[in-house]
């Protein structure tokens, strides 16, 4: 499809400075303006996710939440300012986001990710980017993508650690090979610091830009830990279960 997309004298000038990398260059930009991706969840992640993604010219990014911006949003989540207390997330992002960019094809869908919706939400999408705050809404759409052949790239955080993967379907783990299925007990809402959010949300839109565009190593079959206290990163490397219940054969 990238074939018959054309970059206008503006975009070469906008996207300027990420052409020059000859990795990438023209084609790769040309790849990125064809694509269209999906950002699940529009908080410390995902507002950094779909901004970088926007900047960088994505074709069309659709962005998915329901729910609305409060006050303790405010330490890490970009897209949201305190203007947009008491509005829908998806509404305060896509605001921003056209007048970030408005060559980009914003969609902003206010559902949640169940198994209900979930198909429907991903349909049309070349990649899925987990920006969730809940294992339960992260395994349907974990299940989801692997069943589409879709790719997904799975981020979290937990006050100043957080953590990174791509999902390819078919050649990767999944992400319940990586993260066993188990009950999430009510908790209060998890410490987060916006410098964590931001750094692990920097590399999620990377991977992303790079699996669209066909560029570098992506981070397939590895987990990557990054501990900002210690300020340290480890990469592991992850196994796919034979006894996974989506992508084994159990």
């Amino acid at each position: 499809m990238e074939d018959a997309v054309k970059l206008t004298e503006e975009e070469l000038k906008r996207y300027h400075r990420q052409i020059l990398f000859e990795p990438f260059g023209r084609e790769g930009q040309k790849r990125l303006k064809a694509a269209h991706a999906l950002v699940v969840g529009l908080g410390g992640l995902g507002s950094p996710v779909a901004m970088y993604l926007c900047m960088g010219g994505i074709g069309k990014l659709s962005i998915v939440d329901t729910d609305i911006v409060t006050p303790s949003n405010l330490n890490r989540q970009p897209l949201h300012w305190e203007s947009n207390i008491g509005i829908k997330k998806v509404d305060s992002a896509k605001e921003k986001l056209v007048r970030m960019n408005p060559r980009v094809d914003i969609v902003a869908i206010n559902k949640r990710i169940t198994q209900e919706t979930v198909r429907t939400i991903l349909k049309g999408v070349d990649v899925a980017v987990d920006c969730l705050d809940n294992m339960a809404s992260r395994y349907v759409l974990n299940r989801a993508c692997i069943e589409s052949q879709i790719p997904l790239i799975h981020g979290g955080v937990y006050g100043m650690v957080g953590q990174l993967t791509t999902i390819l379907p078919s050649k990767t783990p999944c992400l319940e090979c990586i993260f066993p299925k188990v009950e999430e007990a009510d908790q209060e809402p998890i410490p987060v610091f916006g410098p964590t959010a931001g750094t692990i949300a920097s590399l999620q839109a990377l991977e992303t830009i790079k699996l669209l565009s066909e560029t570098g190593t992506l981070l397939a079959g590895h987990l990557l830990y990054f501990n900002g206290e210690v300020m340290k990163c480890h990469l592991v490397d992850v196994q796919a279960r034979d006894d996974c219940p989506v992508c084994g054969k159990g």
